[in-house]
Parts: C-alpha cells; structure tokens; sequence
C-alpha cells in the first residue's frame, strides 16, 4: 500500500524498453476535483440558519468510521484521517468498485 503523501506524476510512470506505454499517459496529468466526505446529517432549514462558531453538527457515521473519497463526485475509495508533518490526509484503505455505466459489464 502507497502511504506516502507524495503523489504519483506521469513522469513516475514512464516507460522504458521493458514496459509498455501506460494506455492513459496522455490523461494522467489532467487535475479532477477531489472530495473527503466525514459524515452526514440532517438538519431543518431552522437549525442551519442557528448555525454559528462552535455549533455541533451530529452525523450519521460513528466515530472512527472509514471516510468516503470521491473524485468529480464519483466514489472511488474509502480511508481514515491521518495527520502527516502537521498536515491532515487520508490513507486509503480499500478502492471501490466503478459504477457501470449504460449497463455494460
């Protein structure tokens, strides 16, 4: 498992005469939007406009539950926080499944 927060570039994944060209090299440098969901909740319209510094918001999710990592809104894997040189990360622990799409296998 990668658990360094470096992350991999297109020039890691370079060819030489013994391995073949990554079939999508011309895309691995193409940025998507990244989101880490800690939880849910609910709230009414009333409790959200009460809402200010250091109000409570109760989630669905246990303590310590695995976080859902998304990417251009489709989940991809799950993790837990981490805290690396001062910084908060997430190590992944498992990747999920694509969804299908238009019914193929």
């Amino acid at each position: 498992m990668f658990s360094s927060p470096i992350l991999l570039s297109n020039s890691e994944l370079a060819t030489t005469a013994d391995t073949p060209r990554h079939p999508f090299a011309g895309m691995l440098d193409v940025p998507c939007h990244v989101d880490v969901f800690l939880g849910t909740g609910h709230i009414t319209v009333r409790e959200c406009l009460k809402l200010q510094r250091q109000s409570i918001i109760c989630l669905e999710q246990s303590a310590g539950s695995d976080l859902d990592v998304r990417a251009q809104g489709v989940s991809v894997a799950v993790g837990e926080a981490v805290v690396i040189d001062e910084r908060t990360a997430v190590r992944i622990s498992a990747v999920v499944q694509p969804p299908r799409v238009g019914g193929r296998a």
